[in-house]
């Protein structure tokens, strides 16, 4: 086994076998399910050879390995010789969006290998009709096509296995639940003449062809469809379960299947599917809604946040609305601007590439590039950009340039796009045409652009810029900014901070606090910029510019406002040691949220450095950060 020797690093600082509820893994992630986070060693991980990063989110511990993942994987299991997912629930706390990010991830990862092989080949099918290599009525047509359209056509049978798994039914039940929706017989009967037809001229539109013990059944379009199934699935495994404690033992091997399956399938066609078809199509029609209010504009957002989306990893609940419109509108043109967020990235990591002259990072830079070439952009991400954050804003810029150009452009991917083969996926039925020329045009200016402003920027290669910080630092004459701290309370390092836009230093340097009193102070003279209206973070600009956010606790905008009484308003002009806040410690923390609080500079990149305290404990009039300017 070629990871044997990492596969079992990984298991014994995850908190081993017997801490692990669930893994699998996407393209570049081994995703575990741990029934307790706090037995895992991340720092240990993240700093192990073989492995980029870890990112806790959505309820997963992902563990970021790059390409040969799968290889990672395989081991793994051979190793542990883990098999299923454990009955038991993890203990870590989950809301409704994570749970919803959970499913959907673990629903799609196991087929985004095959999706993006799929959507290639049908590409590169529609490629060769449009340039006229062969005809769209040739054997050769047929079976190309066929072999990039059968798993888009039988996505249920798909679907109906993988999440089958995620919700613990028996998986040949869910390929069954699946299979009959697409089932040929019962697909031809919507060729016939309908004996009614429900919600006539309306977006959800249904005739009715046949009865089920004489109730009406509204047969729809399955094939492709993606919610119908998934919701089907999950149903069905109430009622699997239901059948489980009360079929005798002796017969529940084939009479648990026949019940759950004579239960479930009428259901489906009678209720499930008809309102999930239906919820499908309001979905895409409400999308397209929102994106024809200006295409430019959603095209600039999703360009500018897909890569901070890819970091928390909750672009799966994105995805999933691109997979569903594929499915209902035949295309997608409100998420797929996404596609020129990787251009971006390999776009300033090129650059990188060619101006460092730090070889450790050139080496990373080189794999990273040629990944982020076809797709795979979280080596660039985590091994390059984020790290040094101006490469990553850059790329953030670069992408939504190119995002904007998709939305006036107004092009449309008719799979899922993934890489530099991926351009075959907006290819659509008139071939060549303004939108496709559109993503052509993206592409190439998100990739110019980043790779232009990088370079120009050049690289401080971080050896040299330790050196010239400290330079600087010692050099008497250097003008400095004392925050004071604004809190009373323990001294974390900010890579403790259990968010990835704080612990990475995306949002600047700074340094965090584990407050033991429930009041905030300001750190300087200067004027409050920013004051959230649920009070959980404020902005200060102080005199000489230093703009500094205050974030209380991780995720507490959850609480709306609850347990947070301002003092101050924006754009009051504060003094140093004035009160700006107070806040309940103990009311947040029993509402199950973190109380560490990051202090950071969000424009640290324009200053020499920042110097943090060497305390371990702080009270408001201790100096805190030092600032070079």
């Amino acid at each position: 086994m070629k990871y044997e020797k990492l596969a079992k690093h990984i298991i014994e600082n995850v908190g081993g076998k017997e801490n692990i509820n669930d893994v699998f893994h996407c393209i570049t992630r081994l995703r575990f399910k741990l029934k307790d986070e706090s037995k895992a060693n991340t720092e240990v991980l993240k700093n192990m050879d073989g492995i980029v990063t870890v990112v806790k989110n959505s309820g997963q511990y992902q563990v970021v390995i790059g390409n040969h993942v799968g290889d990672v994987f395989e081991d793994i299991i051979k190793v542990s010789g883990f098999q299923g997912s454990s009955a038991e629930e993890s203990k870590e706390k989950s809301g409704i969006f994570n749970k919803f990010i959970d499913v959907i991830s673990g629903i799609f990862s196991p087929v985004l290998g095959m999706l993006c092989a799929s959507g290639i080949i049908k590409g590169l099918t529609s490629l060769l009709v449009a340039l006229n290599l062969i005809e769209n009525t040739s054997g050769t047509y047929y079976i190309l096509y066929g072999i990039g359209d059968a798993l888009f056509y039988f996505f249920p049978v798909v679907l109906g296995y993988t999440s089958a798994k995620k919700f613990k039914l028996n998986e040949f039940v869910g390929m069954i639940i699946g299979a009959v929706l697409v089932y040929p017989s019962i697909v031809n009967l919507t060729t016939t003449k309908p004996i009614y037809t429900l919600f006539s001229g309306t977006v959800i539109q249904s005739p009715v062809y046949m009865t089920f013990l004489g109730i009406p059944v509204v047969l729809m379009t399955y094939s492709s469809s993606v919610i119908p199934i998934i919701l089907s699935t999950y149903v069905g495994s109430k009622i699997e379960k239901l059948f489980r404690k009360v079929v005798p033992d002796v017969v529940k091997s084939f009479m648990v299947p026949v019940c759950t399956l004579l239960v479930t399938v009428p259901l489906v066609f009678i209720v499930i599917g008809p309102l999930a078809t239906w919820a499908g199509k309001l979905i895409g029609a409400g999308t397209l809604a929102v994106y024809s209010l200006s295409p430019v504009v959603e095209g600039v957002l999703l360009g500018a946040t897909w890569q901070v989306f890819v970091i928390f990893g909750v672009h799966w609940g994105l995805l999933s609305i691109l997979f569903n419109n594929i499915g209902v509108l035949k295309y997608d043109a409100v998420i797929s601007p996404f596609f020129a967020a990787s251009f971006a990235q390999i776009g300033v990591v090129l650059a990188v590439m060619l101006r460092t002259k730090n070889s450790k990072l050139k080496s990373l830079a080189v794999p990273a590039f040629i990944s982020g070439l076809f797709g795979i952009t979280e080596p660039a991400i985590y091994g390059v950009t984020l790290p040094r954050k101006k490469p990553f804003i850059i790329s953030c810029i670069g992408a939504a340039i190119g995002g904007a150009v998709m939305g006036l452009m107004g092009s449309k991917a008719y799979m899922l796009p993934v890489g530099i083969l991926g351009i075959t996926g907006y290819i659509g039925p008139q071939g060549f045409n303004r939108e496709f020329y559109g993503v052509i045009m993206a592409i190439l200016i998100s990739f110019v652009s980043s790779f232009l402003i990088m370079f120009a920027i050049g690289v401080r290669d971080e050896d040299t810029q330790v050196e010239a910080t400290k330079s600087k630092k010692e050099n008497s004459s250097s003008k400095q900014e004392i925050l004071n701290s604004p809190l009373k309370g323990a001294v974390k390092a900010l890579a403790e901070v259990k968010d990835e836009a704080f612990s990475k230093g995306a949002l600047g340097d700074g340094i965090a606090i584990e407050p033991t009193e429930g009041k905030v102070v300001s750190p300087v003279d200067g004027i409050i910029t920013t004051l959230f209206p649920t009070g959980h973070a404020i902005g200060i600009t102080s005199d000489n510019g230093v703009e500094i956010l205050i974030h209380i606790g991780m995720d507490t905008v959850e609480l709306e406002g609850k347990h947070f009484t301002p003092k101050v308003k924006q754009g009051d002009r504060i003094k140093r040691g004035q009160e700006l806040l107070e806040f309940d410690i103990k009311a947040i923390e029993e509402e199950g949220y973190s109380i560490i609080t990051p202090v950071v500079i969000t424009n640290s990149s324009t200053y020499l450095g920042v110097i943090e305290t060497d305390k371990g404990n702080i009270d408001y009039k201790d100096s805190l950060l030092t600032v070079m300017i």
